[in-house]
């Protein structure tokens, strides 16, 4: 619990653009990570382009529809259940209230290529899907006192590995993951503007 207090002390002492470079930091290491093992794991760096295949079908077969169906499960969700089962200590809001939409693309299309290159395409191209989706979900470590956000991360790791498996095309969990994460910082950005315009009202 101690351990979870420093880390939130630590992170409201960030600012909101030491939190941005903190994120860019971190999505970098994991393209540096991603393509410093494949040269030692992959017999050629040819097999990183045999893992992405046109195919604009499974693209939304696979890809558009899995996310649209997780954006959903986790608006019930989130409708059911408490707020504060759902809130990560403000990170998400703060990375992405201010940030306009064109920013907000960028950020989420960098972290699904990035976390998509190392998880699915060097880790479970080469050790398996239980293996990558579990170290997926264990990343998301500020998640381990958050039960509902770290179940929800654990299942949507799986289902994203899932389509990996069925489908052998890295194309496809990154339009996944990225329409999962740029839809829900949408909402995160938008539902604060007018929440912040509702309580400017309430004070005038």
């Amino acid at each position: 619990m101690k351990k979870q207090m420093n880390q939130a002390e630590i992170i409201k002492k960030m600012t909101d653009k030491e939190l941005l470079l903190n994120l860019y930091f971190s999505q970098g290491l994991m393209i540096v990570l991603a393509i410093l093992s494949s040269f030692f794991l992959f017999d050629s760096m040819n097999e990183w382009f045999q893992q992405v295949q046109w195919n604009p079908a499974y693209f939304i077969w696979y890809g558009l529809l899995p996310a649209l169906i997780i954006v959903s499960i986790d608006l019930i969700l989130m409708k059911l259940l408490p707020e504060s089962y759902y809130d990560d200590g403000g990170v998400n809001e703060r990375i992405f209230q201010h940030r306009s939409f064109l920013q907000i693309l960028y950020i989420t299309l960098l972290i699904a290529i990035s976390e998509e290159m190392l998880f699915r395409g060097v880790i479970q191209y080469e050790f398996g899907y239980f293996i990558a989706s579990l170290l997926f979900a264990l990343i998301h470590f500020r998640y381990l006192h958050k039960p509902v956000l770290l179940i929800s991360i654990v299942l949507i790791s799986f289902f994203i590995g899932y389509m990996y498996e069925l489908t052998g095309n890295l194309a496809i969990t990154i339009i996944a993951h990225f329409f999962v994460d740029f839809i829900l910082a949408l909402m995160i950005k938008y539902k604060r503007g007018v929440m912040d315009d509702n309580k400017y009202r309430e004070n005038t």
